[in-house]
Formats: C-alpha cells, structure tokens, sequence
C-alpha cells in the first residue's frame, strides 16, 4: 500500500489532494493548520496518519495539535521515539483509548546503523506502546539498504525508509516484502522527504513486480 505524504498549505488543498488516496500522512509541522481546519481533514477521510515533527512547533502545540486529529478520526499518529517520555505517553493513551494506532518512529538523517542498533530501537518502540514501528535512515549504500529491507524477515509490523537518493530502493521493495505501506509523494516538487518517489509513479512500479513476487 502506498501513504501519500501531504504538506497542502489549506484545508480545502488538503481534502482536494486526498481525493482517491486509499492512506495518506498529513504533515502538520508543514502546515498552518489550526484546531478547526485539523478537524476539518481527519473527519473527512477514514485512513489518515497525523504527523507533526519537531522543530517548527512548541511541544505544547504538537500536542494540541496531534490530539485534536485523534479526536476528528485519524486512523493513525506518528510520535518520534526520541519524544520526550511523558509527551508519548499522553499521545499513546488519546491514541489507544480513540481507536487510534500509534506509529512509533525513528530517523536518523546520517546513516543506516547496524543490525543489532536498530533491532533495540524496533524492541524500545514497541515496548513504547507503537502498534506500528517506522524506521527511517539515510541509506548510502546498497548494503545499508538491505540492512533496513532486512528487519522485514519478522513478523512484527514494521516500515522501513531509506532516505536519500540510493535509499529509494527500499520505497519500491519494502512494500513488496511485507511492509505495510510505503510512503510517496502526491506529486513531483511536492516531496516531504528526500528521497520520496511519486505516487502515480510507484504505483506503476509496484503493479509491474508485484506479479514476479507472487508467481
């Protein structure tokens, strides 16, 4: 399954975008979206991830802002494992106790760690309250791709990311290995992360090998 990241600068953009999409994230630290235009966009579509990354917000209004999606419907929330503990604990109770799964992430912008690094980080975000674990680094080489493509041989539910140009491997076979999802862009110029392929792009390369996988 493809998860179209979404950074739209409106509600009524965002809603346009998601015309179609069978999942999508929807990129709240990108956005100047208030209360209202969140509730707006999470009741409106039954498969949303809510994402609000640190940097741009206080953690007061991440918070606000991730607990007024899981309020309007969304499907899933993204919190960074690195999040402070209590910040997670708060997001994972609103989750658990709205239906609402918990996507536990990790990202390292540098490198792709080794085996036994990133298989403690899969084990503390589950341990975390994560129904699912996003693990997302920069992959430089063909060998830091497989590492990632490597955690997939569990049957724990886990996204795996290579970041970066190389990385993009990993968007294509990871889904075909059994992830979940994979994300993508809704267009060129539109990425929220490097790395990211286009939706309609994507889809067609995994129609293509899908039948080589299943045969």
């Amino acid at each position: 399954m493809i998860c179209v990241s979404l950074a739209e600068p409106t509600p009524a953009a965002c809603l346009r975008a998601l015309e179609g999409l069978e999942l999508a994230e929807i990129r709240l630290d990108k956005m100047r979206l208030g209360v209202q235009g969140i509730k707006k966009i999470f009741s409106r579509h039954p498969r949303l991830i809510a994402t609000c990354r640190p940097g741009r917000r206080s953690e007061g209004s991440r918070r606000r802002l991730l607990l007024a999606a899981i309020k309007a419907g969304a499907a899933y929330v993204d919190i960074e494992l690195e999040a402070d503990s209590e910040f997670k604990k708060q997001i994972v109770r609103a989750a658990h106790a709205g239906n609402c799964r918990v996507i536990i992430s990790y990202h390292n912008f540098s490198r792709t760690p080794p085996p036994a690094v990133l298989k403690s980080v899969v084990a503390l975000s589950f341990a975390s309250g994560a129904d699912v674990v996003k693990i997302a680094c920069l992959a430089r080489t063909g060998r830091e791709n497989a590492r990632l493509l490597g955690l997939l041989d569990s049957p724990a539910r886990l996204v795996v990311v290579g970041m970066g140009r190389k990385g993009r491997l990993t968007r294509i076979l990871a889904p075909l290995l059994g992830c979940p999802f994979t994300y993508a862009s809704i267009d060129r110029g539109k990425e929220t992360a490097e790395g990211q392929i286009e939706a309609a792009s994507l889809r067609r390369i995994l129609l293509e090998f899908r039948g080589y996988v299943q045969d």
